[in-house]
This record gives structure tokens, sequence and C-alpha cells, in this order.
């Protein structure tokens, strides 16, 4: 999966699990936060110059064009990024997200 996407899931995860967006994204990874802007139904996110539209279960990103399904069970999550071809699962401690990237068969870890 692309960061981008990475950072849209937990961004939707982060909005629906704790019912209020950040307003950033901190990528462990990257040593970096990523200004974010929106809601429950949809965002901004500044780095990527892009929106994405959240319907039910579906993400939308329309700076790369694709779907990303992602299924929220309590603090977990789960899904697959149309993009990629590849699957995703994670879960919330707080603010703090862990992220699965199956493609990349490596944990992610976010601060939103």
């Amino acid at each position: 999966m692309k960061e981008e996407i990475r950072r849209a899931v937990v961004f939707a995860a982060l909005s629906k699990i704790n019912n209020q967006p950040p307003s950033s994204i901190y990528s462990y990874a990257q040593a970096h936060h990523t200004s974010m802007s929106g809601s429950s139904s949809g965002f901004y996110d500044f780095e990527a110059g892009a929106h994405v539209s959240m319907s039910g279960s579906s993400l939308y990103h329309f700076g790369l064009g694709h779907h990303v399904s992602l299924n929220i069970d309590g603090n977990q999550f789960s899904g697959y990024d149309f993009g990629s071809g590849s699957h995703f699962q994670g879960s919330l401690n707080g603010r703090a997200v862990q992220l699965y990237d199956f493609q990349e068969s490596t944990f992610f870890n976010y601060q939103g």
C-alpha cells in the first residue's frame, strides 16, 4: 500500500472509532506529521493534496483514484486497498494506531 492510503485509513479509523477526527497524522516510519482536515464523511490530506470521501465502509481517494474498504469492529479494523490489491488490518489504543500492511508484510505505527 502507498503511504497516502495507510494515512487515509488511519485518519478514517481514528475518526470513526474515537468520534473525533485528528488534525494531523504522525508516521513513525517516516518521522513526519501530515496535516489533515475533515469529518466522518470525508477529509483532505494536505501532503497528498487530495480529498478522500468516506461512505459506510468505503473510502475513495481522489488523488490516487481508487477505493479502499474499511471494516471496523470495536478498536480493531481491517480492509482491502483496491489500488494495490492488498489487505490490511490494525488496532487503536487511544490515538495510537498500529496497521499491518500485508503487501509490505510490515507493521506501521501512527499517532493521530
